[in-house]
């Protein structure tokens, strides 16, 4: 799987650079240091984006239809590979660092406020969106900068987001999983009509709702429903764990329709939509909530993609959340290793104790089969190969490894892994979230 986009082009390369531009000239300049001027910079940032945030509410903004003719943007697929080759590209590993870099000066360091306010702080996902997240998912005739399908590059964003915390990580992207669906599957009225929203400089919260408050929730067997109208369709049921819930000004909401699970457009502002609260036990920066639809009336031109739509969703969904189980089993990996190197207990670093060796040793070889999994899942999937069965797999194994990881990142801390103090508690709580998690973000 060689990863591509984010592009092969001189004129991709260019526009990555210009996406980035922003946060490199403000996060990576020394000279910012130096002068001392770091902190009214980030004054200046927070005081910006803050206004923009309260003066734009979840249900004020007005979708305008942008005219293009012609068909809808598409990617295509990226070129098969013959051989299959973890090796990033440049592109990518210059996004893939950027983001990293991000992830570690603004991401993990408001993880704790935010988990305890479960909602991300002020000005953080405004200043998430000048990374051009969005943009690599969008074609570049629709305003992006994309010239083929990237699930590769999404997996390395998501991962490295979740690097620096997970909670914060999907309340980043949860707007590219929207624009990604709009792409993938928008027709051409629905593409003008959304599209330009995500290419702007004010990217919208949006969020993809397919999960449900029930136990046990399969994703093909919808208890929210759709029916048809005389002009169009009437929604009602409730979605469960949906990221910036009462913030969201655009959902693609599942629902079934004719017997069969379909994706439907609908705009926060829409009668017969509410938002309740949701605190969950983990990615509480996400600010999870729920979409409650009591007789919501949408026109026709609602209804997304066709039937098999919705199954291409749920696969892309879960790559993503085995991406964001690989990005927080590194952070564990890379916090309890030097624990126990640094960490005394009778005369010598409880790394030379084997039961602890064997253990750090345990989460390092189960991290890399979860990313190879994934990887080969997302590279499928980008190449427009068959790829339920590794999909299927890569979900198994990180549902099952990444909660044992964070497990055992808690138990090999001690005392110090129960307490807030360290981070590792809370990327335990993270982790049980891939197992039961549908929908949300997407590659």
């Amino acid at each position: 799987m060689s990863g591509k986009n984010l592009s092969g082009q001189r004129s991709g390369r260019d526009a990555i650079g210009y996406a980035l531009a922003a946060l490199n000239r403000f996060a990576g300049n020394r000279v910012v240091d130096r002068l001392g001027l770091r902190k009214p910079a980030e004054r200046v940032m927070f005081e910006t984006t803050k206004a923009g945030f309260r003066t734009v509410g979840a249900a004020s903004r007005s979708f305008k239809a942008v005219r293009r003719g012609g068909k809808p943007a598409r990617l295509p697929a990226a070129p098969r590979q013959d051989l299959f080759d973890l090796t990033p590209t440049d592109e990518q590993e210059m996004i893939r660092q950027t983001v990293r870099e991000f992830a570690a000066e603004k991401l993990r360091p408001a993880a704790a406020d935010a988990d305890t306010k479960c909602a991300p702080p002020d000005g953080l996902l405004q200043q998430a969106a000048e990374l051009g997240v969005t943009l690599v998912g969008i074609p570049g005739e629709a305003g992006g900068i994309g010239d083929e399908r990237s699930a590769v590059t999404g997996v390395l964003v998501a991962e490295a987001m979740a690097h620096g915390d997970m909670g914060l990580a999907v309340s980043c992207l949860a707007p590219s999983a929207v624009s990604t669906a709009l792409v993938a599957w928008g027709d051409e009225t629905q593409q003008a009509q959304y599209l330009p929203s995500f290419v702007g400089d004010d990217v919208p919260a949006a969020a993809l709702a397919v999960l449900e408050p029930r136990p046990l929730f399969d994703p093909f067997d919808l208890r929210t429903r759709a029916r048809r109208t005389g002009g169009g369709f009437v929604l009602d049921g409730v979605k469960s764990l949906v990221p910036r819930a009462a913030d969201a000004e655009l959902f693609v909401v599942a629902a079934e329709l004719d017997g069969a699970p379909r994706l439907f457009l609908v705009e926060s502002g829409t009668a017969g939509l509410s938002i309740e609260a949701e605190p969950s036990m983990g990615l509480r920066g996400a600010a999870m909530g729920r979409v409650v639809l009591d007789g919501v009336h949408l026109p026709a031109t609602a209804l997304l993609g066709e039937r098999e739509s919705y199954v291409e969703c749920v696969r892309s969904a879960r790559i993503a959340w085995c991406a964001l189980a690989v990005g927080t089993g590194q952070a564990v990996l890379d916090y309890v290793i030097p624990y126990v190197n640094d960490r005394v207990a009778f005369g010598e670093p409880i790394s030379h104790r084997q039961g602890v060796a064997f253990r750090v040793a345990d989460i390092a070889t189960e991290l890399e089969g979860m990313r190879l999994a994934t990887y080969r899942a997302a590279s499928r999937a980008e190449q427009g190969l068959p790829h339920a069965r590794e999909t299927a797999l890569a979900r198994r194994l990180c549902a099952a490894k990444g909660m044992a990881i964070g497990s055992d990142g808690v138990q090999l801390l001690g005392g110090h892994g129960f307490v807030k103090e360290h981070p590792v508690e809370r990327w335990y709580r993270d982790l049980r979230a891939i197992g039961v998690a549908e929908g949300i973000v997407m590659v």
